[in-house]
């Protein structure tokens, strides 16, 4: 794994006051030759069981089933509007391919958390969208999470699935609070998506 000496990547995980879009791309630019932090990667997506010594999340919450929903729903997942809802910036602004590194930026009072990650897999179904990302170095936590939206018996799903552990030192004092933090933040995700496909018109 290389990693260029002296760059934003290598000033860990928080920011005094907010990062720009420019800096974020920067982060993620030279976050591209760095490996995933954690094997077993598409696990999210596989279903079945997940990697054992992490943590698993699995949420639900069925979406407004309009003509449009389906439509909708990857829209919003392409353009990061659980992301956006949760309050965090994406840069690149959209969805890109499966290999493309991804930063992620949370205020977190007077500074601002920046997190990278890797596009590992992308689902494009008639009846089911989503996408999983992993964790490169820099990371607060080691692991995966997929997003995903489909039709289940007549009604229209957004699922999470993610399986995570501490990386960072920041993370693993936090124990129980980051742990909340970090499921919090999943749950904006959900509601984010919910309300993009019900304001669409």
């Amino acid at each position: 794994m290389h990693v260029p000496d002296g760059s934003w990547y290598h000033r860990g995980v928080f920011r005094t006051g907010r990062v720009s879009r420019s800096e974020l791309r920067k982060i993620a630019h030279e976050a591209e030759a760095s490996e995933l932090t954690y094997d077993d990667i598409g696990a999210t997506l596989r279903g079945g069981a997940l990697p054992a010594g992490f943590h698993h999340d699995r949420y639900e919450l069925e979406l407004p089933n309009r003509a449009d929903g389906f439509t909708r729903a990857i829209e919003g997942l392409r353009s990061w509007a659980p992301h956006i809802g949760a309050g965090l910036t994406v840069e690149p602004d959209r969805l890109a391919p499966v290999g493309s590194t991804v930063a992620v930026a949370a205020p977190v009072g007077p500074l601002t958390a920046v997190a990278v990650c890797r596009v590992v897999v992308i689902v494009d179904e008639p009846d089911r969208y989503g996408f999983a990302y992993g964790t490169l170095p820099g990371h607060p936590e080691q692991g995966e999470e997929a997003f995903i939206v489909e039709h289940v018996a007549g009604r229209l799903v957004f699922r999470i699935v993610a399986f995570s552990k501490p990386a960072e030192m920041l993370a693993r004092l936090g124990g129980p609070v980051t742990r909340r933090i970090q499921q919090a933040t999943t749950r904006r995700y959900l509601e984010g998506l919910a309300e993009y496909v019900a304001a669409s018109t």
